[in-house]
């Protein structure tokens, strides 16, 4: 094989192991050695697996030559967001108190991808419990953008986003709660996809019921993201969601075939009275007629209805209180002024707001299945602009084309907190790039729990573009 592996997706990399072209062992040694050259720039990782994961590369590359069977993963290098469980590794929550926790054992999602043949390499940087849209933290700092070290990688899962797009590891675990994958995806130029409800199991959810997070892949290509979810799809008695969900055949199904003949997309720019830039509403134009030119009949909806960032901030931070106000009160010196503000705030929910959000929930998810009665997918731009400053604050205003509105949430990812909240699939694909250089993401939404053909017209999308030739410099 010639060339640098790291700049391979993991589909070419799982032919090259199997055809013996490529050693575990050195796709292993040569992705640690990126990581360990980008990361006091990128600052992407909190953990470092070497030893282990060269370990793992050995007994993978002992497998391929004994003409064992092998794994849809088999060999290829993986990074595990820092809130996701992994055994016998450090899982920090990207908070100090929990610097030196080490869990007994996977997540479920980690547990599978292991099970065939990925390799660990690293756990990747989350701002305290993946609290916000920015990744920083007191524990390690602030990770940079892929692209320009001078804005925010997104968040929270923006190390996940920074090392994949960087050429670090090919596949990442993420988690998404309000945009977590999908919001860094976009700032970076990578795939990241928020699955329906149930499809991939959640372990850590404490409440299995009303949970809206994910655990949920991060990828370069469409096709790399069916990987991920072939091998951590599928039910777990653990999660109640997930009990009698069949698993697509993601793999056959995202293989860009055909076109989107016979589909329609309705599409709306963003929710009335909230800002985009010039720059994100005229990608989202093209991206729009990306989508006709392969077949697909466009339709406008309105977003009346989709401000929904007070219902979202109800029922989350209600949870992120109860979760984390004795730890506050125990270790308030070393918790960031940002994740402390998050909890005060939901001092203000009562038991009757939280259960009046929890009925606008229902209602959001009946808005979105009469849409989608009419139409096989929604499209918005996955943000209202590119990503932010380096430094920006979470509680400070956002600038829009010069323009400053007061509140980062509903201002900048409008689009992404619905769909957590209604358990459908919405997926960030890249789509193009700013003048300044740095990347564009649109947003599909799929049928609920039709993700496998989310990611057929994420692959149609993809190859009606040479946006996977660009790079980071």
């Amino acid at each position: 094989m010639n060339g640098d592996p790291c700049l391979l997706s993991a589909t070419e990399l799982r032919g090259l192991i199997a055809g013996k072209r490529i050693s575990p062992v050195e796709l292993t040694r040569a992705v640690l050695a990126r990581a360990e050259a980008l990361q006091p720039e990128l600052n992407c990782f909190i953990t470092l697996c070497g030893d282990e994961a060269i370990t793992a590369a050995r007994e993978a590359e002992r497998k391929v030559m004994a003409g064992e069977p092998l794994g849809l993963l088999h060999g290829i290098p993986v990074t595990v967001k820092d809130i996701v469980n992994t055994k016998g590794v450090k899982t920090t929550f990207g908070a100090v108190p929990y610097k030196d926790n080490v869990p007994a054992e996977d997540a479920v999602a980690v547990a599978r991808l292991r099970s065939e043949g990925a390799i660990l390499i690293g756990k990747t940087t989350t701002p305290e419990f993946g609290s916000k849209c920015l990744t920083d933290s007191p524990l390690f700092g602030r990770t940079r953008n892929a692209w320009d070290a001078r804005r925010s990688s997104g968040g929270s899962s923006g190390g996940a986003a920074v090392a994949v797009a960087s050429g670090i590891a090919p596949l990442a675990i993420a988690t998404d709660g309000g945009g977590s994958t999908r919001i860094p995806a976009a700032c970076n130029g990578v795939v990241g996809l928020k699955q329906s409800n149930g499809v991939i199991p959640h372990s850590q959810a404490l409440d299995v019921f009303g949970n809206q997070t994910y655990v949920t892949p991060t990828t370069r290509t469409v096709a790399d993201t069916a990987l991920m979810m072939q091998a951590m799809a599928g039910e777990d008695p653990i999660d109640p969601w997930s009990i009698a969900v069949p698993v697509s055949d993601f793999i056959g199904t995202a293989a860009p075939r055909g076109d989107l003949r016979g589909m329609r997309v309705l599409y709306c720019l963003t929710p009335p009275g909230r800002p985009v830039s010039a720059e994100v509403a005229a990608n989202f134009k093209v991206s729009l007629d990306r989508l006709a030119g392969l077949g697909a009949e466009l339709e406008e909806f309105s977003g009346e209805g989709f401000d929904i960032e007070p219902i979202w901030r109800a029922i989350n931070h209600t949870v992120w209180r109860t979760r984390f106000a004795k730890l506050a009160a125990e270790h308030r010196d070393e918790l960031s002024e940002a994740f402390l503000k998050q909890l005060a705030l939901a001092s203000e929910v009562s038991g009757i707001d939280y259960q009046e959000a929890m009925f606008a929930r229902t209602a959001l998810f009946r808005r979105v299945q009469s849409l989608l009665a009419r139409g096989h997918l929604l499209a918005m731009p996955t943000l209202t602009r590119t990503a932010l400053p380096i430094k920006q604050d979470l509680f400070g205003s956002i600038e829009i084309d010069g323009r400053h509105f007061d509140s980062v949430r509903p201002h900048w990812f409008p689009w992404t907190m619905p769909f957590n909240m209604t358990g459908h699939p919405a997926v960030s694909l890249p789509s193009g790039f700013a003048r300044d250089g740095l990347p564009i993401g649109l947003q599909l939404v799929g049928r609920f729990r039709a993700d496998a053909e989310l990611l057929r017209v994420s692959a149609l999308f993809e190859a009606s573009s040479d946006l996977l030739s660009r790079w980071p410099s």
